[in-house]
């Protein structure tokens, strides 16, 4: 079947889905495959539940005229979302980044949403799966899209901006993430300069953050800059106080005399920075900057500040790498607290400086007191420390249950494949007798 085809298609049933549990009659279904799954074995499933159509590359699985066989369903799925977008011709802003870019996505999302009918990554879908499908996902009647890229190797993020196609970007750092794959810092330069590459070869516009040295020079022979910091920026901001939530002031570049905000952490200024700069640029009053940021919740286990009983706990488990990690636990030392308990799950895909880096987070830990430390999983088992130690989060939830803290500050970290936040789930109840 041609594209074109294809695409007509998918204009008559505008919904795409790729999992038949979230199907809704009238999606058509893209059998994806993978290393664990054949998504051609549920073509008839879904088509049973009422899609409009499946698209397989398996001949075996055609049933009857409600199966579009390709040669590739990935490939044609992205391809789908590349000729889609290029049927609309508005501001499309990539972000991507070695920490940090949900949450500045998040917060760019909801500054331009106040002026603008925007469309945005859902959830953490940005990847090679989730950039098409949030491409997909625009409507006739947008107005902008903000489109989130996650990479863990060279290549990943030059193949998204053929998809996505974007017109303004932003890298939010450039850290000690996904070494695994790109195998260097510099490597992970590389890799997500992949978007300002995108920008300098199509006439793009780039935000960045004049703070970064490396920023300012990845980004040199891009057409326009917009620049955010918190000096001798465009956009110029500072910390007011960050305990528990970050206020800051905006010094030049915006009528925003402080910011109160719902993030944990001094680290986030950079990421309200960009949205501020964002928002300017684009002509957002600077209330509903001020209003929007305000109002803006981190989710997901990302820098969450949980009132417990008598305890204040910090819940930063979606994701960590060297650079997020130390960033988090100084940010910890500094809070007023006299009791302070750390509990930090392995930070994964760092390749062979694995075990390295996680030494250099119990080194940095070793300096400052607590009241309990528990590491857990990973190379943090291979570490040289005499804090509490742990295989999983199973074992570590017994631990903690069994230590009632009261008037105690505790920050959860770790890898999403540690699973952190089992930890402060409730205890399960005992099985019944009969």
């Amino acid at each position: 079947m041609e594209l074109q085809e294809l695409y007509s298609l998918y204009k008559k049933y505008p919904s795409v889905q790729t999992d038949t549990r979230k199907l809704n009659p009238g999606d058509i279904f893209f059998a994806l495959k993978g290393a664990n799954f054949n998504g051609n074995q549920f073509a008839q499933q879904a088509i049973e539940a009422g899609a409009a159509l499946a698209v397989i590359d398996e001949k075996e699985f055609e049933t009857g005229g409600k199966t579009i066989l390709v040669n590739d369903v990935l490939k044609i799925l992205q391809q789908l979302a590349a000729y889609h977008r290029q049927q609309f011709s508005v501001p499309v802003i990539a972000i991507t980044g070695s920490n940090g870019k949900t949450t500045t996505r998040g917060l760019i999302h909801a500054v331009l949403a106040t002026t603008y009918k925007i469309y945005t990554t859902e959830s953490n879908l940005n990847n090679h799966i989730g950039v098409p499908l949030t491409i997909l996902r625009i409507k006739d009647d947008v107005q902008m899209a903000v489109i989130e890229m996650g990479a863990n190797h060279i290549g990943e993020i030059a193949s998204y901006c053929r998809i996505a196609q974007p017109t303004y970007g932003l890298i939010t750092n450039c850290g000690k993430a996904h070494l695994e794959g790109f195998g260097s810092e510099e490597g992970v330069r590389k890799g997500k300069g992949e978007l300002y590459d995108y920008l300098r070869s199509n006439n793009g516009t780039a935000f960045v953050m004049w703070d970064y040295d490396y920023l300012r020079n990845m980004s040199k022979g891009i057409p326009k800059i917009i620049t955010y910091g918190t000096k001798d920026a465009g956009i110029d901001g500072n910390v007011l106080e960050s305990e528990p939530f970050l206020q800051m002031e905006i010094s030049k570049g915006a009528a925003i005399t402080s910011i109160k905000t719902q993030l944990v952490g001094e680290y986030n200024l950079p990421n309200v920075l960009a949205a501020v700069a964002v928002g300017k640029y684009f002509n957002v009053p600077d209330e509903k900057i001020r209003v929007a940021i305000e109002n803006y919740f981190p989710f997901n286990n990302r820098s969450q500040w949980i009132n417990k009983g008598t305890n204040k706990i910090i819940l930063d488990a979606y994701n960590a790498n060297p650079a997020s990690m130390e960033l988090a636990i100084k940010n910890f030392t500094k809070m007023h607290a006299s009791n302070k308990v750390l509990v930090l799950g392995s930070m994964a895909e760092l390749g062979e400086q694995s075990k390295h880096e996680h030494q250099v987070i119990v080194d940095l830990i070793r300096k400052y007191k607590w009241k309990e430390v528990a590491l857990i999983g990973g190379d943090f088992m291979k570490t040289d420390h005499p804090f509490q130690r742990f295989e999983n989060a199973e074992q570590a939830k017994e631990w903690f249950l069994q230590q009632h803290f009261e008037n105690t500050y505790l920050l959860f970290k770790g890898s999403r494949s540690m699973q952190m936040e089992k930890i402060l789930e409730p205890p399960s109840p005992p099985a019944g007798g009969g």
